[in-house]
């Protein structure tokens, strides 16, 4: 069965070698067509997700799957409405590739060029969420990536299902590559796709903390993703009350297993109205810690610790002993803490009088995402098309040698264009 990895690898490789050319048009067609064709057969892919949703409620009763992993599996119209708006969205997006992101004339006649190009082959090793795909693919499309979907057991039915539909659109659009999106299934080919190093460019990981750091432990090939989403809200002693309330409830409840919910709650000893913010929590059935036995706890329910601290600097402190990197906020009308805040609290992202819950490229206008990064190279925070693309410079010469300029025949004058 190895053999057959090396050649899903190998077909994909192939089609990013030939995706790196595809015209904008194309791609955008191709957006259009599976956003279509999804919306066409959302019938067949329910049928799907339901069979899934009836296996998984096994698996959470015998502790295969947790909770908050049965949560993501279900596909309801919500969902798919957002799966086709976000391929629609992307189709929309100026095109990551191609881009001049430096002209500089060396010389008379000598022109460097930085130019936006693809990653190559994405692999990608998610749990649940079966609008993975639809957000990845679209993603790898429009970025003219090929990729290696490998999603989780628990919802194969839908995976297979939402593929198949995509695939078959892109099987209509003329001079598209064959094998740009495939899928595999064998828990094996995780451990092969890791060791694929020759032909797989950026491994991208969507899971709890085991998944993200057994793929860390064994792949030499780049790894884009956050281990864990232990997010935090710091409420200080200037805060107003509703404000405050409003964004823990949202941050906490809207969507409990989300990386990006708000795990820990930091309030400023001095803060006038803690206990009504606490009492507003608990009348929204969130149970509240206040000695955790662990700080750096994902808990993935509505379930939230929480901690007095002296000052901003301890919160600050906190946040960065405890934190994944992931997104941490501040509720404060004092705009020099919130400054102090986002500027040394070290994460891929720092928000001032809002949800943690708005960490998201559909959100944040990306169309979609790969996946939140809390990395400090490449890509960081939510990664939509620009976090797909890698760079290769172009240099136009018309006979030039380094000769003459070693010996002061000519001179650089390195002039941006």
């Amino acid at each position: 069965m190895e053999g057959n990895f090396i050649k899903i690898a190998q077909n994909a490789k192939i089609a990013s070698q030939k995706a790196a050319s595809l015209s904008t048009d194309i791609k955008n067609s191709a957006l259009e067509k599976i956003a279509n064709a999804l919306e066409e057969n959302k019938t067949q892919i329910f049928e799907a997700n339901k069979k899934d949703i009836e296996s998984a409620e096994n698996l959470l009763q015998t502790g295969e799957i947790t909770q908050s992993t049965f949560n993501r599996l279900k596909l309801d119209d919500n969902k798919m409405r957002d799966m086709v708006l976000g391929i629609r969205d992307i189709a929309k997006l100026q095109d990551p590739i191609g881009k001049k992101l430096l002209v500089r004339e060396l010389d008379e006649g000598l022109t460097l060029y930085k130019i936006s190009c693809p990653i190559g082959v994405l692999g990608i090793i998610f749990e649940a969420r079966p609008d993975v795909i639809s957000q990845i693919s679209s993603l790898a499309i429009k970025s003219s990536n090929a990729v290696i979907l490998k999603g989780g057991k628990e919802s194969k039915n839908t995976n297979e299902k939402i593929l198949e539909i995509i695939n078959g659109a892109l099987d209509t659009i003329s001079g598209f590559p064959k094998n740009m999106i495939q899928q595999v299934f064998r828990r094996d080919d995780v451990a092969q796709m890791l060791k694929c190093d020759k032909y797989i460019d950026l491994i991208i990981p969507r899971g709890g903390n085991k998944l993200v750091e057994y793929i860390k432990e064994n792949t030499n090939i780049a790894v884009l993703g956050h281990a864990s989403g232990i997010c935090h809200i710091y409420v200080d002693k200037s805060a107003d009350i509703n404000m405050a309330s409003k964004i823990v409830i949202d941050a906490k409840t809207q969507y409990p297993s989300a990386c990006n919910s708000v795990e820990t709650l930091l309030i400023h000893k001095d803060f006038p109205k803690s206990d009504d913010l606490l009492a507003s929590l608990q009348l929204s059935e969130v149970e509240i810690i206040q000695k955790p036995k662990s700080w750096d706890v994902e808990y993935g329910e509505k379930t939230l610790a929480y901690k007095f601290v002296e000052s901003v600097d301890e919160a600050i402190e906190h946040i960065n002993t405890y934190g994944s990197g992931h997104t941490d906020s501040i509720i404060t009308n004092d705009i020099n803490n919130a400054e102090k805040f986002m500027n040394e609290v070290d994460s891929a992202g720092v928000y001032f009088n809002a949800s943690t819950r708005f960490a998201d490229g559909f959100r944040y206008g990306f169309g979609a995402e790969v996946g939140i990064s809390t990395n400090k190279t490449h890509a960081r925070g939510p990664v939509g098309l620009e976090g797909l693309t890698i760079y290769k410079y172009k240099l136009i010469g018309s006979g030039h040698i380094v000769d003459d300029y070693v010996k002061g025949l000519k001179q650089f004058h390195h002039k941006d264009l």
